[in-house]
């Protein structure tokens, strides 16, 4: 007899307090033998932002994974999908958690994939209950982005412009090359050319940002220019240059180029579509949700270090 899952927590409640798993567990292994498997506890999440695209893809793909429980889904109150199936409004099927505009039962982490003022409302609502967060909302002010940092004191937060594999790994590419490059006697021009969707409402994005920010703690420009115009006159050595296209509906893509003279080395991600941020995102709900208070990264969720 082999035992996929826990009786659910309904059955107890008229019996008073559900036992621990552990508990159980070791009931289940005196009564009936060794090849009972310890069933795999889920992840309970709330998805805040859960009716706009990444967060449906979100809500979608953690209701297909055996290891998360979509227990909440929450919207700005005056959306249009509030009160409305989470897995219905998501295109996947019922999951009998309705959209809300507040938080109202125990979850294990929260992933923020919205606006940045509903990003500082939920991060307020975490500390609050003391919740482990997951930050992928990207456009946050200078202060937005101190609350976060003074917030990891108190909660475990995971804070990254891009939940994806292949972005992190690329990041650290692009870390390699600054690293190498640094003190090249000729000099190297770093810019930073990134597609989104039309619909994307910050430029640059902040992963181009990311990439930047990474690149100058390496090789030490310190003027970040986003486009040029007019006649900016020669272009200074400590500057890095971004240009943000928009363009129908481009999930992700981000090329950094090292220009020398006589050559140039690029390093290009794209994304051909959501799910990539989403399953990212996911299983950084699955890591914070056993960390203690402090501030991570991607390359902590997936275990990346910048290659040397």
């Amino acid at each position: 007899m082999v035992y996929h899952r826990w009786p659910s927590r309904q059955r107890w409640e008229a019996g008073g307090h559900m036992p621990s798993a552990e508990i159980w567990y070791g009931d289940l292994v005196r009564r009936f033998g060794a090849e009972i498997e310890k069933p795999m506890s889920k992840t309970r999440i709330a998805m805040n932002g859960a009716a706009g695209r990444m967060g449906k893809r979100i809500v979608a793909l953690g209701m297909a994974d055996d290891e998360i429980e979509v227990s909440a889904a929450l919207e700005f109150s005056q959306h249009t999908d509030i009160g409305k199936d989470a897995g219905i409004v998501a295109g996947a099927e019922q999951l009998d958690v309705l959209v809300s505009d507040h938080l109202e039962c125990e979850v294990d982490a929260v992933i923020d994939f919205s606006v940045p003022a509903s990003s500082q409302s939920i991060l307020e609502t975490c500390l609050t209950a003391k919740l482990p967060l997951v930050v992928a909302t990207t456009g946050l002010t200078a202060e937005q982005q101190q609350q976060i940092r003074e917030s990891a004191r108190t909660i475990p937060i995971v804070w990254a412009p891009n939940m994806s594999l292949a972005v992190n790994l690329t990041m650290n590419l692009a870390v390699t090359a600054a690293r190498a490059l640094k003190d090249y006697s000729g000099g190297v021009d770093v810019e930073i050319i990134e597609r989104h969707h039309r619909f994307k409402e910050d430029a640059p994005s902040g992963t181009a940002l990311k990439f930047g920010e990474q690149i100058a703690q390496e090789m030490g420009q310190t003027r970040h220019v986003h486009g040029r115009q007019g006649q900016p006159g020669q272009r200074p050595a400590d500057e890095i240059g971004y240009h943000a296209l928009r363009v129908a509906d481009n999930p992700g893509e981000h090329t950094i180029i090292f220009g020398l003279m006589g050559e140039t080395v690029e390093v290009t991600v794209r994304a051909t579509n959501r799910d990539a941020y989403a399953l990212g995102a996911l299983q950084a709900a699955k890591f914070v949700a056993r960390q203690n208070p402090g501030l991570y990264g991607m390359n902590d969720v997936l275990g990346l270090s910048v290659l040397e």
